[in-house]
């Protein structure tokens, strides 16, 4: 920007003489918005990242509604400190002044582009059951401050959340909020890729706020910007109307599909994931508990994955020619699948023949593919994996000692189990499994987990309450760059 730029930009918008606290002082908004005035000491506040919004009162006193960072004193910069929310309270002289600052402020925050009508998922169920709790003491308030109309829908069932965004009127939403783990961002995206106007309706942003096990898309997205992940941070980012876009996987077999955003795993994670549910009251320890046992009673798979990779890991695997098709038979399952997606998105149409493919033979302990750095608040799976730059992260181990094993997954809290030398850890634009039996006990074989759905099962003693979507065979998955859109800090 140029210095005239930057001298408009410093410029006030308004200045004028207030009271506070019976004091008359001066207020100023300026042009790159911050709102300055004094009171005891001068004080600044950074409309953009601190005001929530604001309220006329009785009296015609304006009351700001801020969420400032506890410490002594309030700047426009310095040193992040936890965040509280703050009101300040002004009285302009005249009512025509008071009409001017609703006015200036009004439009200012108006030409942020914040979301002013949100639909609200809360899942009851999920993790230890505080959703709603959270929603209405921790999340609630900010949004009355923000003055943001808020439809609320508790998830009743699963596939409730898919259901909804599968048939909700958009015009009447600026985005969707999901108060839960991961498990309701995944049926939403599924919904809104499922309708008849899915191009449309997957630009809908959708935020997430941690009330769940997992809840690794927000704490990638919060880690990525420096930001702890807790639900102040979540909320103000939905509020901000600040938005990322977000790869998303299409996994198919036949004509059945299902749009991942998370994760895909085989071997021994997907084991962890989802066996670990009989354990769910733990909360997210049931994961740790259940991966000990595993641990100890490992289970090795054969099977055969076949990738396309990225710029950089064109030495990995073996060449091979694309001739590695996904089955085409269904499941009752898939064929019930497939009367609900005729009209939605079919997944990308890329031609995977013209592409360069390796593959790899197992036996594998692990096949892990990430399309975010996070798979829950304490395990960074995928330290290098970006939002929307079209590729997913594989983390593949073969086979290791148990208490090499044990060494590698006490160091997933910070990423560092991709250096081990049994992890092979590449990025791929499109990827096959062909998943086979237990190394161990060939009558048994595995699960297919993707964002916490079981895709697949083969024969193994894991039953679970839902049918799998697939058949316990070729998985295809391919990448769409920056299909769907987040709600993120900037």
């Amino acid at each position: 920007m140029d210095q005239g730029g930057q001298l408009d930009n410093l410029s006030p918008i308004l200045s004028d003489q207030v009271l506070v606290n019976g004091t008359a002082v001066p207020l100023t908004l300026t042009g790159d918005g911050k709102l300055r005035f004094l009171g005891q000491r001068q004080r600044c506040l950074t409309v953009e990242k601190e005001v929530l919004g604001f309220a006329v009162e009785e009296g015609s006193r304006i009351r700001i509604k801020a969420v400032v960072e506890e410490r002594e004193g309030i700047c426009c910069c310095g040193n992040r400190g936890d965040l509280v929310r703050e009101s300040f309270v002004f009285e302009p002289l005249s009512e025509d002044s008071l009409a001017l600052w609703s006015q200036k402020l009004r439009d200012y925050i108006d030409s942020l582009g914040r979301p002013k009508r949100l639909l609200i998922f809360l899942n009851p169920f999920g993790g230890k059951k505080s959703a709603t709790k959270i929603f209405s003491e921790d999340v609630k308030p900010y949004l009355e401050d923000a003055d943001i109309q808020i439809t609320v829908i508790e998830t009743k069932h699963q596939l409730h959340a898919k259901e909804v965004a599968k048939t909700m009127d958009l015009s009447k939403y600026d985005g969707i909020v999901c108060v839960s783990g991961d498990g309701i961002l995944v049926e939403v995206v599924n919904g809104l890729l499922e309708r008849e106007d899915w191009s449309a309706a997957i630009n809908m942003p959708i935020g997430m706020v941690p009330a769940g096990t997992g809840n690794g898309m927000v704490k990638s997205l919060l880690h990525a910007a420096g930001e702890q992940c807790c639900v102040s941070n979540a909320i103000l980012a939905v509020i901000r109307g600040y938005k990322h876009s977000l790869d998303v996987a299409t996994i198919s077999q036949g004509k059945t599909r299902f749009f991942s955003v998370l994760m895909l795993a085989w071997g021994l994670i997907a084991d962890i994931d989802i066996e670990s549910e009989k354990y769910r009251w733990m909360g997210s320890a049931r994961l740790d508990f259940y991966a000990i046992q595993r641990i100890f009673h490992l289970r090795h798979y054969n099977g055969r994955i076949c990738f396309v990779p990225a710029p950089g890991f064109e030495d990995y695997g073996e060449p091979m020619s694309f001739h590695c098709k996904p089955t085409d038979e269904e499941s009752p399952r898939q064929e019930e699948s497939l009367k609900t997606q005729q009209h939605g998105y079919l997944g990308s149409d890329v031609k995977l023949e013209d592409m360069h493919w390796r593959t790899i033979s197992g036996p594998f302990v692990s096949v892990w593919l990430h399309n975010v750095p996070w798979g829950s608040e304490d395990v960074m799976a995928a330290p290098n994996a970006k939002f929307s730059e079209g590729y997913l992260d594989l983390i593949m181990v073969k086979g290791l000692p148990k208490l090499a094993l044990l060494s590698m997954m006490s160091n997933m809290n910070d990423g560092s189990h991709v250096e081990s030398p049994y992890v092979t850890y590449i990025k791929v634009k499109a990827f096959i499994l062909e998943p086979g039996t237990r190394v161990e006990d060939p009558t048994k074989e595995g699960i297919i987990d993707s964002d916490g759905e079981v895709i697949a099962r083969g024969n193994v003693t894991y039953k679970g309450n839902q049918k799998p979507l697939m058949a316990y065979d070729k998985v295809q998955i391919t990448v769409d760059q920056g299909l769907a859109t987040l709600f993120a800090p900037k």
